[in-house]
């Protein structure tokens, strides 16, 4: 059964369509259109194993192919694909076929808005992260060395389809990467969705493509509606990034690499923003517990001294300072008031920081 979902934003709305073979929404979209050119930008793990699939739609379109992983969104990686699309001919008539998860998603979306100015492109994540996620909301961004996403841009899709069969041949570390945002989605937004995912997530490891179908569409509906009323992110949306501030510090220590996934980093900064929202007294420890019990029955690291035994504090505590959410010196988390009520908390001291590293 095919799901649709609109991202209500004026004159730059699109859809979410959600189903087991989207793919052949792609044709219809394409029919609609007139595009001069179609470049497909995927790495080369994707392009092994599903790339003839999107070729018997895309039969006249020219493939880019890049390594896989967080290490991929750079300046030199970002260069190479602009010069190579430049070269083989474009205008504001040609398409970008983002065809990947996150890392391409992003790395796509940033090339399509700044090449002539801006040109279409659309978004057909392969992962679950990518589709519950970055593949939604016009989130563009390359990865300092200072940081994680601080290069990017605003810059909406034209179309995001999700194709359930894709999402089979992911390993189970992967769709548990991706189930951190959907759980995210339940925290802060929708206990009762949260409730539904303590009793039904070991789902997710069987690739149960009725269970992927509900938890993907409750979270892109969710986040449709927060994008449709703060594309910017300059308020509501801010929510979205709860548990990401701590897991962003843990990402750019690690230099971006396989030591430790998004999701997992996401994790583990979801149960430190719960024992900070505990510590300030906004919700119980009984919420804090059932929180935790949760992402350890997930099979979540969420000792951050059992993915490396020694941190660098004073790293970390300079990653948190670039943290995009921050005003001046004053630090800012997502937190949470209950399971599925989170609230933006600013202006909170660097020893509540030290605490919960200490703490966990």
């Amino acid at each position: 059964m095919t799901k649709k979902i609109a991202v209500e934003l004026g004159d730059r709305s699109y859809d979410i369509i959600i189903a087991k073979n989207s793919l052949e929404n792609l044709s219809q979209f394409l029919a609609q259109k007139n595009y001069s050119k179609v470049f497909v930008l995927t790495d080369e793990n994707v392009a092994k194993l599903h790339l003839a699939r999107l070729q018997t739609v895309l039969s006249r379109s020219e493939t880019i192919r890049v390594p896989a992983g967080e290490q991929t969104k750079s300046f030199s990686i970002f260069e190479k694909i602009c010069e190579e699309i430049l070269t083989k001919g474009i205008d504001r008539k040609s398409l970008i076929v983002a065809f990947g998860g996150g890392v391409i998603g992003d790395l796509a979306g940033f090339v399509a808005s700044i090449l002539l100015r801006g040109i279409d492109f659309i978004q057909i994540p392969t992962t679950l992260l990518a589709a519950v996620d970055s593949s939604v909301g016009g989130k563009t961004a390359i990865n300092s060395k200072v940081g994680k996403n601080l290069i990017g841009s605003f810059y909406q899709p034209k179309l995001v389809l999700c194709n359930l069969e894709f999402l089979k041949t992911l390993p189970a570390r992967e769709l548990r990467s991706g189930y951190a945002e959907v759980l995210k989605y339940g925290l802060i937004r929708d206990e009762n969705f949260f409730a539904f995912l303590e009793k039904n997530y070991q789902k997710i490891f069987t690739h149960d493509t009725e269970f992927l179908e509900k938890i993907i569409t409750r979270s892109c509906e969710m986040k449709a509606e927060i994008v449709g009323r703060d594309e910017q992110e300059s308020g509501e949306r801010m929510l979205l990034n709860f548990g990401h501030t701590f897991g962003h510090v843990f990402e750019t220590e690690t230099g971006y690499s396989d030591e430790i996934l998004h999701g997992e980093a996401v994790a583990m900064g979801m149960k430190m923003a719960a024992k900070m929202s505990q510590n300030f007294g906004l919700i119980s420890e009984k919420d804090f517990e059932r929180i935790a019990r949760h992402l350890e029955n997930c099979g979540f690291v969420t000792n951050p001294k059992k993915i490396r035994k020694n941190w660098n504090e004073e790293n970390l505590i300079s990653h948190l300072a670039k943290d995009k959410k921050n005003e001046g010196k004053n630090l800012t988390f997502i937190l949470l008031k209950k399971i599925g009520d989170a609230v933006i908390q600013k202006g909170v001291e660097l020893q509540e920081f030290k605490k919960i590293l200490q703490n966990l």
